[in-house]
């Protein structure tokens, strides 16, 4: 019992004081891992991808990966510049690269590592295509999320400690059975719906960013519909899923673009 009080008083005070504040979504999130450790190893390992990786340059697309991520990355230093947080891109090294795979996906490393699968690029179809999964991308970034993700892990390794203590004495059935539960609860229950958030936060970011680059953010829905169209249903269900359903995605899109309309129109973009 004195060990498992220990275990969660060190988890309170983890989360008492690794908390930090950011200006993209305004909530405090969880940093238990500082990105002074995070950055320089996502560096490191951008770099060994592209070095194992056919990197596409010199020709039309590439360019638009390159030219459509300057603009994201300037919009974000615009609305960061406008609300006092000019400073926040500081330890960031931008870089946008364009890799020869079939794979229909896209990512960006925390500091501002981005890959674009030329999978991907049939299904963008067009700038506003390409801005949407950019936007998206960069916000992830932009958000911490990778900080996030790990500082969650850290705490879900951390309660398997408080539980393998507190069934110490038990069978060991017993302690595998609550091992079990345990992870199967945190999974579902705490990592996959945190996981859903982050990916709901990015695409309101995004689609903020993407409309003060001059992107119509109405156009992140057609997108989205090509996406759930090219899918053919062989996802699993939302709540088995690190995703939202498409289906919700495009829902909060419609609802988000009022308020990314509106910030873009701050800074002089309009769209009819």
């Amino acid at each position: 019992m004195k060990n498992r009080t220990k275990i969660l008083s060190i988890a309170a005070l983890g989360l008492l004081l690794a908390c930090s504040q950011n200006p993209f979504t305004g909530q405090k999130t969880l940093a238990l891992v500082s990105n002074s450790e995070i950055l320089p190893s996502a560096f490191q390992q951008y770099n060994q991808f592209l070095s194992e990786n056919k990197v596409i340059t010199g020709t039309a697309e590439a360019r638009k990966v390159e030219t459509i991520g300057t603009k994201i990355k300037v919009a974000a230093e615009r609305w960061l510049n406008a609300n006092g947080q000019a400073g926040y891109l500081n330890d960031y090294r931008w870089e946008y690269k364009l890799v020869d795979d079939k794979a229909v996906n896209a990512w960006c490393m925390p500091g501002g590592k981005i890959v674009v699968y030329t999978g991907i690029l049939p299904v963008t179809k067009d700038d506003a295509g390409l801005a949407t999964v950019m936007g998206h991308e960069v916000s992830h970034a932009l958000a911490n999320h990778g900080q996030q993700r790990m500082s969650a892990g850290l705490l879900q390794q951390l309660g398997g400690a408080g539980v393998a203590v507190a069934t110490g004495g038990k069978s060991a059935e017993t302690q595998q059975m609550a091992m079990t539960a345990y992870g199967a609860a945190t999974e579902i229950g705490g990592m996959l719906p945190f996981s859903r958030k982050h990916e709901t936060e990015a695409d309101r970011i995004g689609l903020i960013l993407m409309a003060i680059a001059g992107y119509d953010p109405e156009q992140s829905v057609v997108f989205w519909q090509r996406m759930s169209a090219a899918s053919n249903g062989q996802k699993p269900p939302e709540f088995m899923s690190t995703h939202p359903s498409d289906a919700t995605r495009i829902a909060n899109l419609k609802a988000l673009i009022p308020e990314a309309k509106a910030e873009a129109a701050k800074f002089g973009v309009t769209f009819k």
